[in-house]
């Protein structure tokens, strides 16, 4: 869901400090709202009444927008079934990929030689701002691709 005109646009004379965002659980109906910016949230639980009357709700206190089931969000790709849901960061992976110019490369069978050896070298990198996205990007990854976990805590 996104929450239209959250926030207003300006300059702000005062600092302003904020905490991360909440996530809140309702035991009983197993109804979880997880914020994800200051203006989107995604609702999930096994009540779908629960649901309709906290977006009800919601609509009630703010302008809100209901972008339907989750499909797609901050790069992970979700789908249903009747067995289950499952997630993945296929586009996201990709979106990388096309990033570093190696869409075409072959994959491996291992994300790394096991017997590889990183050697310390003098010359640094003149900007690390690009290798250093790269990496959070990888590591966000990780989230889906836990078999590259050991290969992207070795280059960070």
């Amino acid at each position: 869901m996104d929450v239209q005109n959250a926030f207003r646009h300006g300059d702000l004379q005062e600092e302003v400090y904020m905490l991360p965002p909440l996530v809140l659980v309702d035991r009983e109906s197993m109804l979880c709202v997880d914020f994800t910016s200051p203006d989107d949230m995604i609702l999930t639980g096994n009540d779908e009444e629960a649901i309709y009357k906290l977006k009800h709700f919601l609509g009630s206190q703010f302008r809100i927008k209901d972008l339907g089931p989750w499909r797609y969000f901050l790069g992970v790709e979700v789908a249903r079934s009747k067995s289950g849901i499952s997630i993945c960061q296929r586009k996201y992976t990709l979106d990388i990929l096309a990033e570093v110019g190696l869409l075409g490369a072959k994959p491996a069978k291992v994300p790394m030689d096991h017997d590889l050896v990183l050697l310390s070298t003098e010359e640094l990198l003149k900007d690390p701002t690009r290798y250093r996205l790269l990496v959070g990007k990888l590591i966000y990854l990780t989230i889906t691709r836990p078999e590259i976990t050991y290969v992207v805590n070795t280059l960070s």
